[in-house]
């Protein structure tokens, strides 16, 4: 099993981390678009949850697998491809000189702005904004953050495989 974990949570995360270094280094889609397609490439990686647990199930063990080994395996390869996309998403911006933290916290100070606010309220949004900047310099604060963009998506689709396919008459095995 632990070999499965490794080679559909090493798919998953390279089914992740390529699109999404190559759309942070190129395109910078931003706002709730950045975060649809950001979203539905996980999602779409994370389907090797899915096909890891369903292939276990109708090849290793005849048609038949438990929710908590199913979820166990969803978990596992959930938590590799996480680990790689935090790797893709470090190396990414190294190469290319992102300073997310700063980019970031121009943007939502100019959302600020341009929504019509001023003053305190406008001041404590620029104070909260340079926190953020000098908290997500460090690797302590910015790997686990962007650790849990991911793994929750991945926790949701293990957790939803586990209880589809824990039933052999969902998508049973063909036979030859």
């Amino acid at each position: 099993m632990i070999r499965m974990i490794l080679v559909y949570g090493l798919i998953a995360g390279l089914l992740v981390g390529i699109p999404m270094s190559l759309i942070t280094a190129t395109a910078h889609i931003g706002g709730i678009w950045g975060m649809v397609v950001g979203y539905l490439i996980m999602l779409v990686a994370l389907s090797m949850v899915f096909i890891a647990i369903k292939r276990r199930r109708d090849l290793d063990q005849g048609g038949v697998i438990r929710f908590w080994p199913a979820l166990g395996l969803g978990l596992g390869i959930s938590f590799v491809a996480s680990v790689l996309y935090v790797a893709a998403w470090e190396a990414t911006t190294a190469a290319i000189h992102l300073d997310f933290g700063t980019v970031y916290a121009n943007s939502v100070i100019a959302q600020q702005k341009a929504a019509g606010v001023t003053g305190a309220a406008l001041q404590q949004v620029i104070d909260q904004m340079e926190q953020f900047k000098v908290q997500y310099a460090n690797p302590l604060y910015r790997l686990p953050m962007t650790f849990i963009e991911i793994f929750p998506v991945g926790v949701l689709v293990s957790l939803i495989s586990a209880a589809l396919l824990r039933n052999s008459r969902f998508m049973p095995a063909r036979r030859a």
